[in-house]
């Protein structure tokens, strides 16, 4: 089988990190975004890859020969040299999804528990041209919902209703038949306003309910949420530390496990915490990361490579790769720092969105240093 991600943007959501990377390899959870989608794909039986792309194709480059190591799958490559939307990547990667079996496409800042195998069992049962994974939200004012049978099939899409019409949205995860391909012209085309509707109205698209947890991780703040819902699915796995107070889903990279914190000997690579830490709840540490004394880490991701001083307080935040906060630092309230950032000690800042290669150096409240 084979599967196709839309990677083609530039990730402007998820900035200041795609800055840096393209938002497909931002790590979530220590590992990168579509690596954990892909993983999924490979135990279902998914061999072939396709990644439609347009924004740092060298650094997908280098990821694939990565994945390739790993995992005994081939990922092609499909280049965009101008924006198609959604659709269009479908149709100028034609010659790689044709065949005689429906293929994947996803969205490639989704997180959820991936239920490929019985989708895929579905969409076959249904005998549908497509399959959309469908997930139930709140709130469904601020998305596009689906309407349809009580046996999935589709029957129209009502965006951003102002009535109730239902609570389900499109997940953004596709399964498809290649003669889906035959409808979607070469240009810029979008799935879901072009295409989808009008497979609906020939009664060709079904709905599959998904049960467990999602997230689109595209913006920041939805990251930490993501993070948060990621960890409680993978609560069974991680191990707790005697040599630090954890509390709650608590993930920290070492060379070898994961979920204990590993001390290594000097001039070893291993993530490095201090006496009279607290870690928790909802904490992601990343390799190589060194933590002074008396810290308090709680809904936040220390990414590769970040160095924080004693007794400083971080949460609800991202902190990227290779950042350097200084001592009695206090970073909340939905902080976002680029690569490469540096604080200063003492230094208390709120709601902050910081470009890479940055500093701070006072305390700041609610504004994006870009300069």
């Amino acid at each position: 089988m084979k599967a196709l991600f839309l990677a083609g943007g530039y990730g402007t959501r998820l900035r200041p990190f795609t800055f840096t990377k393209p938002k497909p390899l931002i790590d979530f959870a220590n590992e990168p975004i579509i690596l954990h989608q892909i993983k999924a794909l490979h135990a279902v039986g998914v061999r072939t890859i396709v990644l439609a792309v347009n924004y740092q194709p060298s650094e997908m480059r280098k990821f694939a020969k990565e994945v390739k190591k790993e995992l005994d799958i081939e990922i092609k490559f499909s280049l965009e040299t101008e924006p198609l939307g959604t659709g269009g990547p479908l149709k100028l990667a034609e010659e790689y999804l044709k065949g005689n079996e429906p293929f994947f496409v996803l969205n490639s800042d989704v997180i959820c528990d991936f239920p490929f195998a019985d989708m895929l069992e579905y969409h076959k049962k249904n005998k549908s041209e497509g399959t959309i994974l469908a997930t139930k939200v709140e709130d469904p004012s601020r998305y596009g919902v689906i309407v349809h049978q009580e046996n999935g099939k589709i029957e129209r899409f009502v965006e951003k209703p102002q009535e109730f019409v239902g609570d389900r949205i499109n997940a953004g995860i596709y399964i498809l038949n290649p003669s889906v391909l035959d409808t979607i012209p070469l240009r810029w085309t979008s799935l879901e306003r072009e295409i989808f509707p009008k497979l609906a109205k020939e009664e060709k698209i079904y709905c599959y309910h998904l049960n467990g947890f999602w997230m689109d991780v595209g913006k920041p703040g939805d990251f930490i949420l993501g993070s948060t819902l990621y960890l409680k699915f993978i609560s069974s796995q991680i191990k707790e530390s005697k040599k630090v107070k954890i509390h709650g889903g608590v993930l920290i990279e070492g060379e070898d496990i994961q979920g204990a914190v590993l001390v290594p000997k000097e001039g070893r690579k291993g993530v490095q915490i201090g006496e009279n830490c607290r870690i928790g709840p909802n904490v992601v540490i990343g390799k190589n990361v060194r933590i002074g004394n008396g810290c308090r880490l709680k809904n936040c991701t220390i990414m590769d490579g970040v160095v924080i001083g004693q007794s400083s307080y971080i949460e609800n935040s991202i902190i990227g790769w290779g950042s350097h906060i200084g001592s009695w630092t206090r970073i909340q309230s939905h902080c976002f720092l680029g690569e490469d950032v540096t604080v200063r000690d003492e230094c208390n800042i709120n709601s902050l969105t910081v470009c890479p290669h940055k500093g701070v150096n006072q305390n700041i409240m609610k504004e994006t240093i870009m300069l």
